[in-house]
């Protein structure tokens, strides 16, 4: 199998890409290594963060440590809620994460969920805690991004356009994935056929890099608790929004032909300018 992947347009040749390592007969994959690599960063400033608002960092540690393990598991049932087509006849595939199939939207729910949960029994404000984690929880997604591409996944539609990304068709996750588009317009390279595709994965870890700027300036000079978070809200449901649109592993709104989450994202979008608005606008009447 080849591993090499190419961006042909910025002149960009990245040779034995692998998707993994082993240690003796284990093998270990760079998803993995890159998911646990962002935790770590993400609660690391979530911590620092912290403790500048004048919180406990030892109390917000166990806050971290609960939401990702709520977060891992809303990640999963997500995927397999909207994938039930794949797994209604291999039930044990379920707990197979090993295989794949987190999505990220149900590990941010379920975290947030979660977060409102321990706001409510410690007593914090949750808006003013949501704009501390949110930040960590944009960091996990920019390093996340980066295990699609070692698994060869989560890609666009076809392209020759500047960023067009180039992987080798015998090295992608699912084959299901490559469209009749891809297929016909192959490129051959040293007898290797290569499908031409968006590297979404870059576009939206670029994007949420951005975002994470944007939220890490505001946080300092807030006017409201909540603002940093409505503003993830907003700026995470537009980048998503544009970027599913793109993608070809799309899961479908059941008995549609509708991108869940696309159209989560559109909600998130009208909640964050909603919420953001809202509080803006009292802000000023006070």
């Amino acid at each position: 199998m080849d591993s090499s992947i190419i961006f042909p347009n910025l002149h960009i040749t990245l040779n034995n890409i692998e998707k993994g390592f082993h240690v003796g007969s284990f093998f270990i994959a760079f998803y993995g290594v890159i998911i646990a690599i962002g935790m770590l960063v993400g609660v690391t400033y979530i911590l620092k963060m912290a403790k500048r608002e004048g919180f406990d960092e030892d109390r917000f540690l166990d806050i971290c440590i609960i939401t990702i393990i709520v977060g891992v598991i809303g990640a999963r049932l997500y995927y397999v809620i909207f994938a039930w087509e794949y797994y209604k006849d291999d039930f044990l595939s379920i707990f197979n994460i090993r295989q794949g199939g987190l999505a990220i939207y149900g590990g941010v729910l379920a975290g947030i969920a979660s977060v409102a949960v321990l706001c409510k029994i410690r007593k914090h404000n949750f808006l003013q805690v949501m704009d501390i984690c949110i930040g960590g929880v944009v960091i996990g997604q920019i390093f996340g991004r980066w295990g699609n591409f070692f698994n060869r996944e989560v890609f666009g539609q076809y392209t020759d356009g500047l960023f067009a990304m180039l992987l080798p068709i015998n090295s992608i996750r699912s084959q299901s994935d490559v469209t009749s588009e891809m297929l016909t317009n192959l490129v051959q390279i040293n007898g290797v056929d290569y499908i031409s595709v968006h590297p979404t994965f870059l576009y939206e870890s670029l994007w949420n890099l951005g975002l994470f700027i944007i939220m890490f300036l505001m946080i300092r000079k807030k006017k409201f608790h909540g603002q940093v978070f409505f503003t993830y809200l907003l700026g995470y449901g537009a980048g998503r929004f544009w970027i599913e649109g793109i993608r070809t592993d799309q899961l479908k709104l059941w008995g549609t032909n509708i991108p869940v989450s696309q159209a989560l994202a559109a909600i998130l979008i009208v909640l964050g300018t909603g919420l953001y608005v809202y509080n803006m606008k009292k802000l000023k009447e006070n």
